[in-house]
């Protein structure tokens, strides 16, 4: 697919792309974080303070679209979904930590350290890693399957990939020898780009796809992740509070490395829509049945159009 055609395709909207899955997601993230014996008042209350936060569910929607493109069903797949949510909302409550990126406000409210305490939030995060992995054990079957969760998503949330992304990109530093732009791609796959592949591959394993469907899967994930960062980073760079749900232009007040940083607003914005294209590609020879997946990651590139 061109960069032409996709700029030019009319897409659905995220209401109409999610209207069937998101109901049935809600549902289960609101069961799964639900009180338990043993877990104090307050801390339950700030998990499901993070989690229930409102917001557009990408990596969930994208595992149940996956789910659903390679032949699965959403009922089977939900868990996996729930899974992939809690590790997304740790790693939020983690990042937004006053020795992480010190945030303030999250998907428009107070984040958790602000609203709680920074004890309780660090906790949240604790607390949420386990259940995620409860989750998939107990509910996703068969038990093989369930292993191949496991395994993929605690490979992606681990210090190969979300976690040591989030410490390079807290380093910020880059040696005289390295080429900036491949640096922070570098973070990025495994900062952002890891959590969004993983999701897309788990859809497939559940579905019971093929190892070339799966491949294919993740390679459309991690090119996605790379769109989203580019247009969060352009987000931040225009001061968009309203479309980003935290307070813009902080990466250029703290000098963080960003794409906007190295390349310029209008050449990042042309390297996402290439990005974008290579996306698509991907899933080309999975024919018209991958169409969905492809318009929820034109919905994440047209943030910054």
């Amino acid at each position: 697919m061109s960069n032409a055609e996709l700029n030019a395709a009319p897409d659905p909207s995220w209401t109409e792309l999610v209207s069937a899955e998101l109901p049935l997601f809600e549902a289960a993230l609101d069961e799964a974080t639900a009180p338990r014996p043993g877990c104090p008042a307050r801390l339950s209350e700030a998990i499901r303070y993070a989690v229930l936060a409102p917001g557009k569910r990408l990596r969930p929607i994208l595992l149940l679209t996956a789910a659903r493109v390679c032949g699965g069903s959403i009922e089977a797949a939900l868990p996996a979904a729930v899974a992939v949510e809690l590790i997304h909302a740790y790693s939020l409550v983690h990042d937004d930590l006053p020795a992480m990126d010190d945030d303030d406000l999250r998907r428009g409210r107070p984040t958790v350290h602000v609203q709680f305490d920074e004890a309780t939030a660090i906790l949240v995060g604790d607390a949420l890693i386990p259940l995620a992995f409860e989750i998939l054990a107990t509910r996703i079957q068969p038990e093989t399957t369930a292993l191949a969760c496991c395994r993929e998503l605690a490979t992606a949330a681990g210090a190969g990939r979300l976690v040591g992304g989030q410490a390079d990109d807290l380093a910020g530093s880059v040696s005289c020898e390295a080429d900036p732009v491949e640096h922070l791609e570098s973070i990025h796959l495994r900062k952002t780009a890891a959590m969004l592949a993983v999701s897309v591959k788990l859809g497939g394993i559940v579905a019971g796809a093929g190892p070339e469907t799966l491949d294919r899967l993740e390679r459309f994930g991690r090119d996605l992740g790379l769109v989203f960062q580019i247009t969060d980073d352009l987000l931040d760079f225009r001061g968009d509070p309203a479309k980003m749900g935290k307070r813009g232009a902080k990466d250029q007040r703290l000098g963080k490395l960003t794409y906007p940083a190295l390349l310029g607003a209008d050449a990042s914005q042309r390297l996402a829509v290439e990005i974008m294209a290579r996306a698509a590609s991907q899933l080309e020879p999975l024919g018209p049945a991958s169409e969905p997946l492809v318009q929820l990651a034109r919905l994440v590139l047209s943030r910054v159009h």
